[in-house]
């Protein structure tokens, strides 16, 4: 048996796991209701002659009626009818794609719902292309409750958001992509079920432990291979029915028991054809480099982000406490090695986090100054743009795009937007109360939010004005950012990406405790250089190889590093 709904011509099957209950109906709108046929094992299945486009649910004996948990496509919302979908109503136009090495990705992570939906996506695509953007990432697209949402509330996998557009708008969104020689990621989320929308604990409460809590309630039984195979066939199902060119899997940190992770990588990956290239991407708090680049290619670097953060704005609060000593240091390893902590105690955590990085690839870490959570997880959404001076800022992104990871721009950046990235939901009343007012007590420790007054500040994120606020608007400052990042990326794509394949680190160290250098040797045997000043003053710094300036900031060098700047050196083999 299998999940979801398997379209044919003559004849659809319908099944549904559902081992907690004795009966089970289909019905199919405006054709009545039918009993569907039980196994030993609990699957529940059905067949029926239906055009694409039927509409179903299931049905209990008490009444209660629900969608299908792996439905492809739904109408009504989360708690809807799903819709039958043939899925060879699609006519590729790039049936010959096969990817791009992970090497060449410069990804921009977007919300659907925020740039218009699936054509709206699309119809950005050209423009991205033209900045060096090689990646784009959606935010998750699992269908959620109401028409806003980060989709992180996502509780049908299967089924792309009814607000975001239909299975054949999606496709066509990633076939364009794909004849502008982009890749299209996914994020997706295999810690965790929504609030609102999950039937599986009434039909399957197999499907968690309610013994082991995770930080959005009981974990999955990912140590149940039919529930892990509920996971690996939603995977499969982007990556080759949809054909997106790889994943990103949020907060696998919350993916227990530890071994489940690693078999969930490798059944990705014996789904998929050998001759095409899918890379898949981790979020993962504790840093395991065990798990890089086999069987993933690379994780979300945080920590590069952490340290960025606290060297422009000096903020020491929550996790920016385990950088607030030795900042630029833990930059400079993170330079060097990917991960800042690597087995230290974490003082935000109080534990250890981490394990050596010496030997995993450069490329397995991917290196940002936004993403989603780093903005939106702020109480007001404020993005580096509002809280940094903006040569500061420049410099940072200049790092972040010129350094051996793979660099990732969040929505906006590529115009310098200032707008904030907020929390927004479109929940029933009496979730969206709960949502608001545990929304402004996460932050009552701060010393800006602890009198009510204060946390009354806090954009409410059921109300749609939060969704509205959080498009992004260009920058008005008369900056030319899209001339900023082709130049940058123009610089990588001709002088790194071809080269990072065997790139080691030479060096990397601070300079004082707001500055820091780093080299690498490239696959080809060139050097290349970065040094970052994000101090006030100049900095005596002299390159201790005959290295080649060659950065968009400076046309020539007198011995010392400008404030808030970045410059890169190169040398030939």
């Amino acid at each position: 048996m299998r999940f979801g709904p398997s379209f044919q011509a003559d004849a659809t099957g319908f099944s549904l796991w559902a081992p907690s209950v004795e009966a089970v109906d289909i019905e199919l709108q405006g054709r009545g209701r039918f009993a569907m046929v039980r196994n030993d094992e609990g699957w529940f299945s059905f067949r029926e002659r239906c055009e694409a486009g039927t509409k179903y649910r299931f049905c209990l004996e008490d009444g209660l009626c629900f969608p299908d948990p792996a439905s492809w496509r739904q109408s009504g919302g989360v708690h809807g009818w799903s819709v039958v979908v043939d899925p060879d109503a699609y006519r590729w136009q790039n049936p010959g794609w096969r990817g791009r090495p992970w090497r060449e990705a410069v990804v921009y992570e977007a919300h659907a719902g925020l740039m218009g939906g699936f054509e709206g996506v699309r119809r950005r695509l050209p423009e991205l292309a033209r900045l060096g953007i090689t990646a784009i990432e959606l935010m998750p697209i699992g269908d959620f409750p109401g028409s806003r949402n980060w989709g992180y509330d996502g509780v049908l996998l299967y089924a792309p958001a009814e607000a975001y557009g239909t299975p054949e708008e999606l496709k066509a969104l990633i076939d364009a992509a794909h004849g502008l020689g982009m890749m299209v990621l996914l994020d997706v989320v295999y810690n965790h079920f929504g609030p609102d929308g999950n039937y599986l604990n009434r039909i399957a409460s197999g499907f968690f432990h309610a013994e082991d809590h995770t930080p959005w309630g009981s974990a999955i039984a990912f140590d149940d291979p039919l529930v892990a195979g509920f996971f690996v066939q939603n995977a499969l199902l982007w990556l080759n029915e949809y054909r997106f060119d790889g994943l990103r899997l949020d907060a696998v940190h919350a993916i227990r028991p530890a071994p489940a992770l690693r078999r969930l990588g490798q059944a990705i990956r014996s789904g998929v054809s050998s001759d095409r290239q899918v890379h898949l991407v981790i979020e993962n708090e504790n840093n395991e480099a065990a798990l890089l680049p086999e069987p993933f290619d690379a994780q979300w670097n945080d920590d590069f982000h952490h340290c960025i953060h606290v060297l422009l704005t000096n903020e020491t609060d929550a996790y920016y406490a385990d950088y607030e000593t030795g900042t630029a240091d833990k930059l400079a390893r993170c330079l060097a090695s990917g991960f800042a902590y690597q087995g230290e105690h974490s003082p935000n955590l109080q534990r250890p986090r981490g394990s050596p990085a010496d030997d995993i690839p450069l490329t397995s870490f991917i290196s940002f100054i936004h993403n989603h959570d780093q903005i939106g997880n702020r109480a007001l959404g404020e993005r580096l743009a509002q809280l940094a001076a903006p040569d500061a800022f420049r410099a940072a992104i200049t790092l972040t795009l010129l350094c051996p990871h793979i660099p990732m721009i969040f929505m906006g950046d590529e115009f310098g937007s200032r707008s904030p990235f907020l929390f927004f939901t479109d929940h029933n009343a009496a979730l969206a109360e709960a949502v608001r007012d545990g929304r402004r007590n996460e932050f009552r420790h701060f010393p800006a939010f602890q009198s009510e007054q204060d946390r009354s500040r806090i954009p409410d994120p059921n109300d749609e004005d939060t969704f509205r606020q959080s498009i992004p608007k260009p920058d008005n400052s008369g900056f030319d950012w899209s001339s900023f990042y082709r130049t940058l990326l123009s610089l990588r794509s001709r002088f790194v990406t071809p080269y990072l394949d065997g790139a080691r680190t030479i060096e990397a160290r601070a300079l004082s405790d707001c500055s820091v250098m780093a080299a690498w040797r490239l696959g080809n045997a060139s050097e290349w250089m970065l040094a970052a000043n994000f101090g006030l003053v100049h900095l005596p710094f002299q390159p201790e190889r005959d290295l080649h300036l060659l950065s968009p900031s400076v046309s020539s060098y007198g011995g010392s590093l400008p404030p808030q700047t970045t410059l890169a050196w190169m040398k030939l083999p």
